[in-house]
């Protein structure tokens, strides 16, 4: 107070000349350590909000395999050392930044108050007049120094009001056109009554193969294959739809790998396969190795089914026999009858079981015969345009801001290792 010509550099001007270096060394290490810790919650808080569809795909790193949360993202690294000796050439004195951090802090104080007092409310579950006085007490405080710190809004908080209002559009844009063009995939899916109308060929020339056909979807039949269906002069004789999830454990065993179910009666040799990955798996592995592993893991599959089929018609040939001798007891009159029939059930039983087996033995005997003829990828890329009568701030949100915050984010496919010459892409558009 009796130097108020030097407040500029109050701190270290109060620290004694002896400890001057020691506390600079200190000071240092402080801020080396503050810098780390925000790094690690904006990399933490941008996979979080990527993870909910609010944030454009970025290439994520775990450097960790013992932790999941131990992540690296390279943009955001970069975008953060950019944006920090920027605001610091344009904004050289320390009064602006101070501003500036005051707007921040704030900031972060009153909205963990009112996530804190919604957590009170729908997770705690406390009484409704303590949090109103919580609420009022803490949020009423910030609010106040909040508006002390508006009031220099002009001096250098403004850069952190428009950064704010900019990452915040960015979100909300991306979360809505992601959501709309989901939405419009979901209602847009084939059916499967014109998938039964169309016949196993589909209405088109089946060739030998096996077709991939990635998409998002993990129910129904994406709108992108009625596009192929239509573009193409042929389609392949075995479809497989592949949906790609990353799930939260450092690797999925192989043998977990794929979950398969059917999409189709069996003659259409059309499946739904779910790929599961874990955040330190190999992503980009080998595409023979992925094909191999993925056949094999369909065999599995057949077998598993055409086991279970054999199960059931044996329970159900078992529970006739039991039917017919309780009968054959009620009535002594109908013995011959009774157990005629359940040598017939047991003959039935038999005889579907070698069917069954046949019919195991003959799809097996497909899918090798499609293998051999080749794996080819189906990728198909759907993009959303507003329609014509819709609101001028709906075409300039869809057709614009959200395409290319599209064109320019990294694509949910990029990760795998597919190569060109068996690739075939086709473009679609939706209308919202």
């Amino acid at each position: 107070m009796e130097n108020l010509d030097k407040s500029q550099q109050v701190f270290f001007l109060s620290i004694p000349s002896q400890a001057f270096w020691p506390v600079v060394f200190i000071a240092t290490l402080a801020a080396l350590i503050a810098s780390r810790a925000m790094t690690t919650a904006i990399f933490s808080t941008i996979k979080q909000a990527t993870a909910l569809g609010c944030f454009p795909r970025l290439k994520i790193i775990h450097t960790s395999r013992k932790f999941m949360g131990q992540i690296y993202i390279p943009v955001m690294n970069w975008f953060l050392l950019v944006s920090c000796l920027a605001f610091v050439a344009v904004f050289g004195s320390i009064n602006e930044i101070g501003n500036a951090y005051g707007i921040a802090e704030l900031g972060v104080m009153m909205m963990t108050t009112v996530l804190v007092t919604i957590i009170m409310l729908l997770i705690w579950q406390v009484n409704i007049v303590i949090v109103l006085c919580f609420l009022n007490l803490f949020l009423g405080l910030e609010l106040f120094f909040f508006s002390s710190v508006l009031g220099s809004a002009a001096d250098g908080s403004w850069v952190l009001l428009v950064f704010a209002a900019v990452l915040y559009l960015v979100m909300y844009i991306w979360n809505y056109g992601t959501k709309l063009k989901y939405e419009t995939e979901v209602k847009q899916k084939l059916s499967m009554d014109l998938l039964i109308q169309l016949g196993c060929n589909l209405g088109t020339v089946r060739a030998p193969g096996i077709g991939l056909l990635y998409n998002e979807l993990v129910r129904g039949v994406p709108a992108i294959f009625g596009h192929f269906l239509t573009t193409l002069p042929a389609m392949h004789s075995m479809i497989i739809f592949v949906c790609i999830k990353w799930v939260p454990v450092p690797v999925v065993p192989q043998n977990e790998r794929f979950l398969f179910r059917r999409v189709c009666p069996k003659n259409y040799h059309m499946f739904r396969c779910i790929a599961r990955y874990g955040y330190k798996d190999v992503r980009k592995e080998n595409h023979q190795a992925f094909e191999q592993l993925l056949i094999e893991s369909l065999e599995k599959f057949i077998r598993r089914e055409a086991q279970e089929r054999s199960l059931e018609r044996s329970l159900e040939s078992d529970h006739n026999d039991d039917k017919d001798s309780e009968e054959e007891i009620a009535s002594s009159s109908s013995r011959v009858i009774d157990e005629s029939g359940g040598a017939d059930n047991s003959a039935l039983g038999s005889s579907m079981s070698l069917e069954e087996g046949s019919s195991m033995d003959n799809e097996l005997s497909f899918i090798h015969k499609a293998k051999e003829s080749g794996v080819v990828y189906l990728l198909g890329h759907g993009d959303i345009r507003a329609r014509k009568e819709s609101f001028f701030v709906k075409k300039l949100v869809i057709n614009y801001f959200y395409a290319f915050l599209r064109r320019n984010c990294r694509r949910g496919i990029a990760t795998l290792s597919i190569p060109h010459t068996r690739l075939m892409q086709v473009g679609m558009q939706y209308m919202v």
